[in-house]
């Protein structure tokens, strides 16, 4: 028997399935997506490519046509200069059983829920920055994420990429003596 997958839609800044059953119990259980225009579910690019790469979805092009893993990789990455790293720590994350959203009203990567808690149940526990190890952060840039993480009443959580895309995270939390 065939697995059933979701049938996505990729239209050059977005990407939407039909909010059919499939769809609709992968958001249910575990958060995938975001309901869009009541009857849709669209998904953030990495979790799109983490769903093609999982073989619950099928990501298809504007002439109806599957995209293929490397293929919408490589279209994505033109919207995203650091998509990689974003999803080497999206999908880490999630095979570690978190729900992780997008964080961009908090200009932060991700926003990382407690397992067994989703978005709406409560509020996520860490505001989530991906970074590539050779990559420099300054002391103002360190401190800037911080104070966001704080003013959200969120933990900060750094997640660096190595050149084998592991990730290490470094959690940073306000402490008074």
């Amino acid at each position: 028997m065939k697995s059933e997958k979701i049938q996505a839609l990729f239209s050059g800044e977005r990407v939407v399935a039909k909010a059919d059953f499939f769809a609709k119990a992968l958001y249910d259980k575990s958060r995938f997506g975001e309901l869009y225009k009541k009857e849709d579910i669209q998904y953030s690019f990495v979790e799109a490519l983490f769903l093609l790469e999982q073989d619950k979805m099928e990501v298809l092009d504007g002439k109806y046509k599957p995209i293929s893993f490397d293929k919408f990789l490589k279209k994505l990455k033109k919207f995203e200069s650091n998509l990689w790293i974003r999803y080497c720590v999206f999908k880490d994350m999630r095979e570690r059983g978190y729900i992780v959203k997008t964080a961009l009203k908090f200009g932060a990567d991700f926003r990382v829920y407690d397992r067994g808690i989703k978005p709406g149940e409560d509020h996520a526990k860490w505001i989530l920055y991906a970074i590539h190890e050779g990559a420099s952060l300054t002391w103002h840039e360190f401190s800037a994420k911080n104070r966001v993480a704080h003013s959200t009443k969120k933990n900060l959580l750094i997640g660096i990429v190595d050149e084998e895309n592991d990730v290490t995270y470094y959690e940073v939390k306000w402490v008074r003596p």
